[in-house]
C-alpha cells in the first residue's frame, strides 16, 4: 500500500500559474536526488523534487516533469540526503537563554554550546567546589555573578548563608536549573539594593534562604532588570543562541511569553540580532501575565498586546507579534518539583501556583471572550487539571468552536485529562527531555515511580487525535530538535532506563511534532511545517532519513544545513 501511495505521489505535482514562475526562472532552484520528506498527511509521503522561486515553494512532484517545466531552475542535488520542513521550536525563551549564555553553568547534565561542552556535576561536594572555582577564576569585582544549572535533588540544599561562605564579599547569584528560582548571597542583596520590607507580603520568599521562586522571584525581576538583560551581555548571548538555532536545523522559533522583564530592551536587542538576517524567523506571543503588571491591569494589557500587532514599528520581515495570541501560567516548574500533583509529594512537599486563582481565572476569561489563541504553562496533573476546569467553564459560558488553547509542557498527566483535552478541543506542546533527565531521579524523590516513568505521556495524547508538538522551553532542554523526536521514539532516560514503553510513538509522529503540528501550535500551518505549494522554502537537510533509520540513532543524525526562504545555509 505504502509503495503504491509512493507512486501516486510521485507522479502527481501541483502547478500554480506557471506563467510568472516561467518568467522568473532564474530565481528558480529544483531541489533533487534525494529523500524528500513532505510530512503531509498521516503516513510518510516522499516527492522526487521540489521547485523554490524566491521564498515560495511553486513545484512538488516528479523529477522530469521538474525539468520540464522549470528548464532555466538551478538544480540543487541533494546527493542521497534527506530534505525535512524546516525544523519549528514552538517555545523558547531568548531572553533567558541569552542570558543563560553569559552565565557559568554548573548543571547535572553535559551541555554542548558554542562556547564548548559545560560539564556536568552530580553531587552537592563537587558542585560546591565548582561554585568556589568558578567564583574564584571568572567573577568580578563589583559585579554580579550568575551561575546557572543548580538543582536540589543532585546538589542538596544551598541557602544565604552557605553562599557567603563560598563566595565572601562577592555578589552571586545561584540559578536553579529551572529558571523559576533564585538564590542570593548577602554581597548580591546589597548590590541590587532591595530589602526584606520589599517581599513582606509575598509567600514565596525565603528572605533568610537568599530564595526567591516563583512569584517571587517575577516580582524579584524588576529590581534587577538591568543586571539581568544588560544590553552588550544580551547582545552577545542572542548571537550565540542563533548558531546553535541554525546548528540544529531549526527555521523558525517562537517566545510564548514576550516581554520577560523590560520590553523595549528585550524586543530592540533582539530586533538588532533579526537585523543580521540569519536562517531563521521569529514570533513572539504576548506575555499577558507579566503585563498585567507592567501595564496595571489586565484590560490595559489587552489594549496593548492588540496595539503591538497593528504598530508598524513591529512589522519586520523576521521579527514577527502573533496576532490575537497571548500566554498564561498555572502552577510552578517541574524541575523544582513545584508543580501541582493531585496525589502531592512522597516527601510531604507541596507544589506552587505561579498565578492566584482569581487572576487567572480573570486572565483566562478576558482573553477567550476577546477570541485569542490562548498559551498556558501547566505542569503537574492538578495545574492542568485547573486548567481545563476554568476552561469548561468558560467555553460553557462563551461557546467557542476551534479555539485550539495549547497547554505548555504537561510534564504529568492520566488518561482521564487527556480524555478531557479531547473532549474540550485542547491542543498540546510538551517537552519530551523531561523524561529522559528526571525521570530516574524523581522515582527516588517526590513523584515515585509510577508517576515518573509516565513523564510526559504522548502516546495517551496522539492515540485521541489531539495535536502535539514538541518544545525545548530552552533552557529547559537542549536547542536540539532530534533529539526531542528520539526521546519521544524510544523513552530512555538519562541513565539508559526504558520507561513506560507504551508511551512510545512512531518516528514520524515524533518528526511531525517538530515540524506541521508545530506549526499549527502557532496557528501558522498554512504558511510552513510541511512541503506545499505556496508555502515558504524552509527546509532542513540530514544526512539520513529519521523515519528509516534505527530509532536508537535519530538523535545523533548529522544536520547537513538549511536552507530558509529560499536561501542556503550549509553546516
Amino acid at each position: 500500500m505504502k509503495n503504491i501511495l509512493l507512486i501516486l505521489i510521485t507522479s502527481i505535482f501541483y502547478s500554480c500559474s506557471y506563467e510568472t514562475e516561467k518568467n522568473n526562472q532564474e530565481n528558480c532552484t529544483m531541489y533533487y536526488n534525494g529523500t524528500i520528506l513532505t510530512m503531509e498527511g498521516k503516513e510518510p509521503a516522499y516527492i522526487e523534487a521540489v521547485v523554490v522561486l524566491n521564498d515560495e515553494i511553486v513545484f512538488i512532484g516528479n523529477k522530469e516533469t521538474a525539468k520540464k517545466e522549470f528548464q532555466k531552475a538551478k538544480l540543487y542535488d541533494l546527493k542521497g540526503t534527506t530534505l525535512t520542513p524546516g525544523f519549528i521550536e514552538p517555545h523558547l525563551h531568548p531572553s533567558l537563554g541569552s542570558a543563560m549564555m553569559n552565565y557559568e553553568i554548573i548543571a547535572p547534565f553535559d551541555w554542548d554550546l558554542p562556547s564548548g561542552k559545560k560539564k556536568g556535576v552530580k553531587n552537592q561536594d563537587e558542585f560546591i567546589k565548582q561554585v568556589g572555582l568558578s567564583i574564584k577564576n571568572r567573577s568580578k569585582e563589583n559585579e554580579l555573578f550568575f551561575i546557572w544549572g543548580y538543582h536540589q535533588l543532585w546538589h542538596g540544599e544551598i541557602s544565604r548563608e552557605l553562599l557567603n561562605k563560598v563566595a565572601g564579599n562577592q555578589p552571586v547569584a545561584i540559578l536553579h536549573r529551572s529558571f523559576h528560582e533564585i538564590f542570593l548571597n548577602d554581597a548580591a542583596i546589597d548590590l541590587i539594593g532591595i530589602k526584606e520590607a520589599d517581599f513582606s507580603s509575598n509567600p514565596q520568599v525565603s528572605w533568610n534562604k537568599g530564595h526567591f521562586y516563583e512569584g517571587g522571584w517575577l516580582e524579584l525581576v524588576p529590581h534587577m532588570a538591568q543586571i539581568l538583560f544588560d544590553q552588550k551581555k544580551y547582545a552577545f548571548g542572542l548571537a550565540e543562541m542563533t548558531k546553535l538555532i541554525q546548528s540544529n536545523g531549526i527555521t523558525t522559533i517562537a517566545e510564548p511569553g514576550f516581554p520577560s522583564t523590560d520590553f523595549n530592551l528585550e524586543y530592540y536587542t533582539l530586533k538588532d540580532e533579526m537585523d543580521k538576517m540569519p536562517f531563521y524567523d521569529t514570533y513572539l506571543i504576548a506575555n499577558g501575565t507579566q503585563l498585567n503588571g507592567m501595564k496595571n491591569g489586565n484590560e490595559n494589557a489587552l489594549n496593548f498586546i492588540n496595539e503591538l500587532t497593528k504598530n508598524e514599528e513591529f512589522s519586520n520581515k523576521n521579527l514577527h507579534f502573533l496576532p490575537k495570541q497571548v500566554k498564561l501560567f498555572s502552577d510552578g516548574a517541574i524541575y523544582s518539583q513545584l508543580m501541582q500533583m493531585k496525589d502531592g509529594y512522597t516527601d510531604g512537599h507541596h507544589g506552587e501556583w505561579m498565578t492566584p486563582l482569581n487572576l487567572f481565572n480573570e486572565q483566562l476569561q478576558l482573553y477567550w471572550k476577546n477570541n485569542y489563541k490562548i498559551h498556558i504553562h501547566a505542569n503537574g496533573d492538578l495545574g492542568i487539571q485547573r486548567v481545563l476546569d476554568l476552561l469548561e467553564k468558560v467555553q460553557n459560558e462563551i461557546p467557542r468552536k476551534n479555539h485550539r488553547l495549547t497547554i505548555h509542557h504537561m510534564g504529568y498527566f492520566d488518561e482521564a485529562i487527556a480524555q478531557e483535552c479531547k473532549n474540550l478541543g485542547v491542543e498540546a506542546s510538551v517537552n519530551p527531555y523531561y523524561l529522559w533527565a528526571l525521570s530516574d531521579k524523581y522515582s527516588e524523590h517526590g513523584l515515585g515511580p509510577e508517576r515518573s516513568e509516565n513523564l510526559v505521556a504522548i502516546n495517551t495524547l496522539i492515540s485521541k487525535d489531539i495535536p502535539v508538538s514538541f518544545h525545548s522551553d530552552f533552557s529547559m532542554a537542549p536547542l536540539e530538535p532530534l533529539k526531542l523526536v528520539w526521546t519521544a521514539v524510544n523513552r530512555i532516560s538519562a541513565n539508559g532506563v526504558k520507561h513506560s514503553q507504551k508511551e512510545r510513538i512512531k518516528a514520524y509522529d515524533a518528526m511531525k511534532c517538530i515540524t506541521i503540528n508545530a506549526a499549527r501550535t502557532l496557528d501558522l500551518e498554512e504558511k510552513i511545517g510541511s512541503i506545499k505549494v505556496g508555502k515558504q522554502a524552509n527546509f532542513t537537510i540530514l544526512e539520513e532519513n529519521p523515519i528509516t533509520i534505527s530509532p536508537k540513532k535519530i538523535k545523533d543524525i548529522k544536520i547537513i544545513g538549511t536552507i530558509f526562504n529560499g536561501r542556503i545555509n550549509k553546516l
